[in-house]
């Protein structure tokens, strides 16, 4: 069994790549807090690198961005590859298969923020005083 569910937060904005194949994916890290402090007091924190692919990844640029909170499901993979120096690098990722948006999105206030806020209308009729009402 290869399953891992994580929840943090997005480092740096999102940048969809389209591959000559035709796929789009992204990548990030996902920042995650540990549940408890170390001897200084201090919380520690995790960066997971993360993959998305397709129509997932898709909708992740375009509705978050750093900072964002999600909580992402998948499986770990690795991987490697050779430098130009001939070293070998070996990368572990989480492969998202599912995301969750946990918190509003950045680049959703930003667009709010740039749209003229406009009054809603008055739902009801303002009297000068209460001897103006019918009663029943």
């Amino acid at each position: 069994m290869n399953q891992v569910a994580l929840v943090g937060r997005i480092t740096k904005d999102l940048v969809l790549k389209k591959h000559t194949s035709g796929r789009v994916n992204t990548t990030f890290f996902l920042a995650i807090n540990r549940s408890f402090k170390n001897a200084s007091g201090e919380v520690l924190t995790d960066f997971v690198l993360c993959s998305v692919w397709g129509r997932t990844a898709e909708n992740l640029v375009h509705h978050c961005g750093k900072g964002s909170l999600v909580g992402v499901s998948g499986s770990i993979q690795t991987r490697n590859y050779e430098c130009e120096d001939r070293t070998k690098v070996y990368v572990t990722e989480v492969v998202c298969d599912d995301i969750r948006f946990l918190s509003k999105s950045s680049k959703a206030s930003t667009a709010e923020k740039k749209t003229p806020s406009t009054a809603e209308p008055a739902r009801f009729e303002t009297t000068a005083s209460d001897s103006a009402l019918p009663i029943f």
